[in-house]
């Protein structure tokens, strides 16, 4: 849950303080020696400060707003004091609305992440200060609140930094909590995964392995041709993970005790498929092993991007007698039974 401040609550308060200072500006505007460097101190001061408040993105200030704030602060110090009489019977009053005003400015330049050029401007308000001939002179700092906008510059230093490496610091648990999130969901999948494949081996293979140890190993030559069946069916749960459902690993098995040679090549290329477009296409492979008397079943996923979701390839192996005595195990002479190109999206596909 995020708990936060809304927006537009701070930057309203914000431009109801930089308001204020406008309205002393307006009520002491009879102090100053002229009018007319206040109004002029006011128009800028309130050009910086809404340019200051727009909600620019990101939130950190372009370098050329903060130099333009730091440049307000000088102008409207210099363009302020100039028509002050510091040594006035009664004191200026509310007529160094400048001082606070210049505080607030910097204030949100600080918050907006330039803090060195607000405390350029905290500095320019202290040497000007130093130098104003009078009663004023260093005490100035405290009697017209240039430590109080010192002050307010500093505790937004303080609380900005500390919200970044907040800020920063939230960012990493995330993105440790979610890489901890994918790890151990890939250990999960792992784990089922093996699960499955253990109990699928053992499903198959119990009866055989009950069988092998009944007799010893000496098993007849029926049983040791289905212990290779068996074999290969293990060997598929591996390989051809999403190529088999029950209907396949049925005619598989069946092509199989038949003589056929039958390899199963998932590589990944069906991985998306919803579930009922992934059995339509195992249910269409079924069938097609089911359909074929070839010696030899090949069937692979074709990689995305394509319309094809899985080739079936049957061939008659051509039996002359001299391939065999000589070994070799070539293509060349084979006789195609079938060629079968199941598509990724339900179309009427003729076997071929």
């Amino acid at each position: 849950m995020n708990i936060g401040v809304p927006r537009y609550l701070i930057v309203g308060m914000a431009a109801l303080f930089s308001a204020y200072h406008v309205l002393l500006a307006l009520y002491t505007i009879d102090i100053p020696e002229r009018p007319a460097p206040i109004y002029a101190a006011m128009a800028l001061y309130g050009i910086a400060t809404v340019i200051s408040l727009l909600p620019f993105r990101p939130i950190r200030m372009p370098i050329w707003m903060a130099a333009f704030n730091f440049a307000t602060v000088a102008a409207i110090t210099l363009l302020v004091a100039n028509e002050l009489d510091f040594g006035r019977e009664g004191g200026t009053g509310y007529a160094t609305w400048y001082v606070a005003a210049s505080g607030t400015l910097l204030t949100i330049t600080s918050t907006r992440g330039r803090h060195t050029f607000a405390w350029l401007g905290i500095g320019f308000m202290v040497a000007h200060t130093f130098t104003i001939v009078g009663p004023v002179g260093p005490a100035g700092l405290f009697s017209l609140g240039i430590v109080g906008s010192a002050s307010w510059v500093a505790m937004s230093h303080v609380l900005s930094s500390g919200l970044a490496k907040a800020s920063k610091d939230a960012q990493r648990f995330v993105l440790a909590e979610q890489e901890a999130t994918d790890w151990q969901a890939a250990q999960d999948a792992h784990v089922h995964e093996r699960q499955f494949r253990l109990e699928q081996t053992g499903t198959m293979a119990l009866a055989m392995l009950g069988r092998i140890k009944e007799t010893n190993g000496d098993l007849s030559a029926a049983e040791r041709r289905e212990c290779l069946n068996l074999e290969g069916a293990i060997r598929d749960e591996i390989r051809g993970r999403k190529l088999l459902n029950d209907a396949v690993r049925e005619q598989v098995m069946i092509a199989r005790r038949r003589g056929a040679t039958v390899t199963l090549l998932d590589e990944g290329g069906i991985d998306d498929l919803a579930d009922i477009d992934l059995d339509r296409v195992l249910n269409r492979l079924a069938l097609a092993i089911q359909s074929t008397s070839a010696d030899k079943v090949i069937a692979r996923t074709v990689p995305e991007g394509s319309d094809v979701a899985v080739t079936v390839v049957g061939l008659h192996t051509a039996d002359d007698g001299e391939s065999t005595a000589l070994g070799l195990d070539s293509l060349e002479d084979d006789v195609v039974d079938i060629w079968l190109e199941i598509p990724r999206v339900e179309v009427a596909h003729a076997v071929r």
